[in-house]
């Protein structure tokens, strides 16, 4: 418990200072996020906050995660390496969408193969149990990616990642800290450390945003807490955290940018385009057609994510295949 507190103040302490040095470096260097067609915002905004959110997780997870709880963290701490050199990159000089697959691809693999980090069971749903190594891999691999940029995708309007990544964070974070997976808790909760200092600059007025180096780090984190809570859950059928349809609950954490990326992809292939080419066609961007501020869509759009955890949870003893329908 104590090193999970330190974990979140240092997250947050670290986070929050370094935030108005990076708005400063970002006007000084003309790193800024442009008003365009695309965008919801209508003034030039730095677009490093990510740094901040990576500074602090960085350092709370290195500083407070206790070496015999360490596991396959450095695998961990690589692949977050990679998404943030990715990122930053991407945020400074933009990468086309198949470079920065390629770099998602790679963290992936590293956490798939080396943590092991993976999907190995379908829990019954479409009468499929335990997966082969192979089908396990490629499954985990694709989740992973799917993860990664539906949080890159949401991540348009002023608190709207920031949010959701808080709330499943805290989520997670919370399980793990009563199933006594210290380790997790850890990153979990130094994750909503910083978003909570992020948020302070994020909200409307928005003096920063997170770009690519923050949504990307986000998904991937959320990814390694959504798989890991499945796996663990597995493990503990006798707990009274044990839930039955543990990857439907996993779902209906990361329901709404789940959703809106199949939503938006499907809509994309079905007009002849990339699924990576950018659109106004997100639920943010038609919650601001009616006429809702940032602030009012993205509070709409965070209450929707909590509604489905709690129906979840609330219709938890149903039948996997039928709750995930």
């Amino acid at each position: 418990m104590f090193n999970i507190v330190l974990a979140f103040i240092s997250a947050f302490l670290v986070s929050y200072f370094a935030m108005p040095s990076i708005i400063h470096v970002g006007k000084q260097k003309l790193i800024l996020d442009e008003p365009n067609d695309r965008g919801a915002h209508s003034e030039s905004t730095p677009s490093l906050g990510g740094i901040g959110i990576f500074s602090g997780v960085l350092l709370a997870v290195v500083l407070w995660t206790p070496f015999h709880h360490f596991d396959d963290m450095q695998y961990i701490l690589a692949a977050f390496l990679i998404i943030f050199l990715v990122g930053a990159r991407d945020d400074i000089i933009p990468l086309s969408p198949w470079i920065k697959l390629a770099g998602e691809t790679l963290a992936a693999l590293i956490l798939v193969l080396a943590s092991n980090i993976r999907i190995e069971s379908m829990f019954g749903v479409f009468g499929i149990y335990e997966l082969p190594f192979f089908f396990s891999v490629l499954l985990s691999v694709v989740a992973i990616l799917v993860i990664i940029n539906a949080f890159n995708l949401i991540d348009g309007i002023n608190g709207l990642s920031a949010s959701i990544a808080l709330i499943i964070s805290l989520i997670f974070g919370s399980w793990f800290f009563l199933t006594d997976y210290l380790a997790l808790a850890i990153i979990a909760f130094a994750l909503s450390g910083s978003l909570l200092a992020f948020t302070k600059y994020n909200f409307s007025p928005a003096r920063l945003f997170m770009g690519d180096t923050g949504s990307l780090l986000l998904g991937t984190v959320c990814s390694i807490l959504a798989i890991k809570y499945a796996q663990h859950n597995a493990q503990i059928p006798d707990s009274i955290y044990y839930f039955r349809s543990a990857h439907v609950m996993a779902i209906a954490v990361l329901i709404l940018p789940l959703y809106d990326t199949m939503r938006v992809f499907v809509r994309r292939a079905i007009n002849g385009k990339s699924p990576f080419s950018p659109d106004k066609n997100h639920i943010h961007h038609m919650l601001l057609e009616t006429g809702l501020t940032h602030m009012q869509s993205t509070f709409v759009l965070a209450s929707f994510n909590l509604f489905f955890i709690y129906l979840a949870y609330l219709l938890r003893d149903w039948p996997a295949a039928l709750l995930l329908l």
